[in-house]
Order: structure tokens, then sequence, then C-alpha cells
């Protein structure tokens, strides 16, 4: 992301663009906060790095983009390495459940030389929607590892303009 300026009082002020932290780096900043950082060295034991910990945790999670449109609600799940057969899609009134399975098996044999590489995952995401759907008329599609799911909203849940007297 590029660097911002924004004038103030005649001076060109910088302005960083905003990071997102994670659950677990704001329960790794609390844990720096409330206990010094050498308070379990006395019984033998280091204080776990709960953003190394989980890192690997969270790197199968799929990122998720949700959109509040006035008819529909899209949801967008980034699932690189999945293929359309091993993807779950549970839509409920007000969820949406994404499961995946990852396998990735790599064999490489040269006279002596023998290497064998296997992966295997799995995933499963619950997104709470700003609205109830109707999962009866959903559609999804799936390129490029992106998956898209278009969910319309239910009568009763779609926006309404009320008209100030």
């Amino acid at each position: 992301m590029a660097k911002q300026s924004k004038k103030q009082e005649g001076k060109l002020q910088k302005v960083e663009p905003a990071r997102v932290v994670t659950p677990f780096e704001d329960m790794e900043r609390f844990f720096d906060n409330v206990f010094s950082r050498g308070w379990l060295r006395p019984f033998g034991w280091e204080r776990p790095r709960w953003g190394e910990m989980m890192s690997a945790f969270e790197e199968r999670m799929p990122k998720v983009d949700v959109i509040d449109r006035e008819e529909e609600v899209v949801v967008r799940a980034e699932v690189p390495g999945v293929s359309k057969d091993d993807l779950d899609v549970t839509v409920s009134d007000n969820t949406v459940t994404i499961r995946g399975e990852t396998r990735h098996e790599e064999k490489e044999e040269k006279g002596d030389y023998y290497r064998s590489e296997m992966t295997r995952g799995s995933f499963a995401r619950t997104v709470l929607l700003p609205s109830d759907v109707d999962a009866d008329q959903a559609k999804a599609k799936f390129s490029d590892g992106v998956l898209e799911l278009t969910l319309p909203k239910v009568e009763k849940a779609k926006k309404k303009t009320v008209k100030i007297d």
C-alpha cells in the first residue's frame, strides 16, 4: 500500500496505512503488558509465543470478505490449492460454513536419490452474515482459488428507508 499524505495546518504529514492485528497478536501484546518476559524463567519455563504457535493454524484458514449489498450478501473466500470437489459450503439463516481439504504429494527419483513430500490438511471457517439470507436461492462460483457465494436476503432482512416526519 502506498503511503498517503495529509495536509494539516500548512504542514504535510505522512499517514501510514492501517495494519490489521490478528487475535493472536492481540493476545501476545496482552501477555507482554501483564507479565514481564522473564516471569516464568525461575521455574525453568519459557512463555509461549502465541503468534508463532498459531501461524500454521492461521495459514490454513481462508481469508474471507463479506459484502452487504441492498438485495444480497456476497461472500468471497480465498482457498488456493483446494479443488472444487474438496470444498463443502453450508448456508443457514445467518451463517456460512466453508470446509475444505488440501492434498499434495510430490515424488522424485533419480538414481540412488529418492525424495517424497506429502502435505495434507483440512479447514473449516464459519462466518456470521450481516443479515438473514435465503439458503435455497444461494449461488456459488469457484475460479482461480476464489470461492464466491451470492446469497439473496430474505424479504424481512432487506434494508428499508424510513421517512422522518
